[in-house]
């Protein structure tokens, strides 16, 4: 294992470390956007505002902000915005099935077309 391959290691284990200890995972930035469509940068206006609590904890690369993904979701859950958001992306995947079905309906008639002539 490289000194980078043990660093990172030894990291990650850290981050489970502040998870066991804690009710509510400790999580990258990185990780909270991706797991709930937050901007990074909405993520940092907030934690700087004091709306969730942040600590910041020696990474890999340096110097890395974790934030409690419970409170996140709980914050996020109070933006109009990005309910809305959250909305159209339901919106969006109801249109897709919706879609799908009629393509699959679509191509049954042309096959049943087909094999009439």
């Amino acid at each position: 294992m490289t000194d980078w391959d043990e660093r990172l290691s030894r990291w990650r284990d850290e981050l489970d470390l502040f998870a066991q200890l804690e009710d509510a995972p400790w999580i990258t930035l990185a990780a909270a956007e991706q797991e709930t469509g937050v901007s990074r940068s909405a993520l940092r206006a907030w934690y700087r505002n004091g709306e969730i609590e942040s600590r910041l904890v020696d990474g890999p690369n340096g110097p890395q902000r974790l934030v409690q993904l419970d409170a996140v979701v709980a914050r996020a859950a109070q933006s109009p915005r990005i309910q809305r958001r959250a909305e159209r992306e339901v919106s969006l995947e109801a249109q897709v099935m919706l879609l799908r079905h009629r393509v699959d309906q679509l191509e049954l008639r042309l096959a049943a077309l087909e094999k009439g002539k």
